[in-house]
């Protein structure tokens, strides 16, 4: 059988056993072990043994419980309701007002879950009664709150970026550097669009809130210098060179746990729910790069990755047609699959064609999680859909009609960085100076 026909039916057997509810980790398994005893002569037992754990024995990976953990302890603290506070009243006169606070609020939070999904739902839970109450549109509401969910996939932390990272083999440190500007273009791109939107459809919105004295803004906004002081330390520690990113994880936990004991939201049950919660999704996202290593070294005996980069090459594709044909492919494994499980799935394959073509594999990390946010608000399996869909009960499909101006700024932004790839790349540049 000829190479890529076997690769065809590997992914035809991987489409099947995902559509049947398997777990993706368990799918990525299944088909190593099919191909390794099937199409090669390779000895499948030891290879799965030593590949599963040299994936995971790795300090690479190290960051990525303690994030999810600061995470998952914020997001048991009253941060939401600090954010909602401290930001509104500096937001009011600005044109689409509240909604802003989503805006700036998911990308507060993101910059301490690392998780879309945890954002969207976090921000979501505090400021969707809030903003009802107020007299705003749910289709404002839900569009605002699933497009600047994404924000929790790019802004470091960022889980996805280190998963990315790790399958890559690249610097987790310089990849957090490289989402600091994008992440910065998105919201400026968010708030840009609910401005100009707000400002075009004055008759929408409700009326102002009555202004705040200067004095009370600042006493309002007084709970969340905490928070951003942890953000600026966490990620100016790592920036700076004085701390790798598992120590600045480790010492972004120890202060999520110090501000949730100072408002009162530190309790036994608490702390055991955030344990458990960070434990639980750590260890789905490492079985699944388990998983992901075997189909790897799987691909690599059966000599996949080299026909399809070679039969990309004979294409004789220009980066930006390559780039546009992998944003396509993005966007539909997208639609299936939640993020972390696009990037495992494709690198093996996919960087070899990425490095052929002479795309700096920094950069694509960035595109792939911008990429991958799209998906975050495509059905059907958009999972801030999903979160929103919960908090709600709205239609998915109205949810992702809300949230579509999002998907379009998030295709903006992808053009951005491709035209101009100094956004992802400058930061970057000046850490290694």
């Amino acid at each position: 059988m000829e190479v890529l026909e076997i690769g065809l039916v590997l992914m035809g057997l991987l489409f099947l056993f995902l559509g049947a509810g398997l777990w993706v980790a368990l799918s990525l398994f299944a088909i190593g072990v099919f191909a390794l005893d099937f199409f090669t002569s390779a000895q499948t037992g030891p290879i799965i043994a030593t590949t599963a754990w040299a994936s995971l024995a790795t300090w690479s990976l190290a960051p990525l419980p303690l994030f999810i953990w600061m995470g998952e302890i914020l997001f048991r603290s009253r941060l939401s309701e600090d954010m909602f506070t401290g930001l509104a009243p500096w937001l009011n006169k600005l044109p689409g007002r509240l909604l802003h606070v989503n805006i700036l609020g998911c990308g507060i939070f993101a910059a301490v879950s690392g998780s879309s999904a945890a954002t969207a739902a976090t921000i979501g839970r505090m400021s969707i009664p809030e903003l009802r109450k107020q007299g705003y549109a749910d289709k404002l509401i839900l569009g605002t709150l699933a497009g600047s969910g994404t924000l929790g996939l790019l802004i470091p932390p960022s889980i996805i970026l280190i998963v990315y990272g790790v399958s890559a083999e690249l610097s987790i440190a310089r990849l957090f550097i490289a989402g600091v500007l994008p992440g910065v273009m998105l919201i400026i791109l968010f708030m840009s669009f609910v401005g100009i939107w707000a400002t075009v459809n004055k008759d929408k919105m409700p009326p102002a809130a009555p202004s705040i004295p200067f004095g009370e803004k600042v006493r309002a906004s007084g709970r969340l210098i905490p928070v951003i002081l942890l953000i600026s330390a966490v990620i100016g520690s790592i920036y700076g060179g004085i701390a790798t990113p598992t120590e600045a994880a480790a010492f972004g936990v120890v202060g999520a746990l110090i501000l949730s004991r100072l408002s009162g939201s530190l309790t036994r049950e608490s702390l055991i729910e955030g344990i458990m919660g960070a434990t639980r999704t750590s260890c789905m996202i490492c079985f699944i790069l388990a998983g992901a290593a075997v189909l790897t070294v799987a691909m690599g005996f059966t000599g996949i990755p080299r026909e399809l980069a070679a039969w990309i090459a004979q294409m004789d594709l220009s980066p930006y047609a390559l780039l546009a044909a992998l944003t396509v492919f993005f966007i539909v494994l997208g639609c299936f699959l939640d993020g972390i499980s696009v990037v495992v799935l494709t690198t093996s394959v996919i960087l070899p064609m990425v490095q052929a073509a002479g795309i700096d594999l920094l950069w694509f990390g960035i595109y792939v999680v911008l990429v991958v946010e799209m998906s975050q608000i495509t059905p059907p399996v958009g999972f801030n859909l999903f979160v929103l869909q919960g908090l709600t009960g709205k239609n998915l499909f109205a949810i992702a009609l809300a949230a579509l101006p999002f998907f379009f700024l998030l295709l903006l932004a992808v053009l951005l960085i491709t035209v101009f790839p100094e956004i992802a790349t400058w930061l970057p540049r000046q850490m290694n100076g």
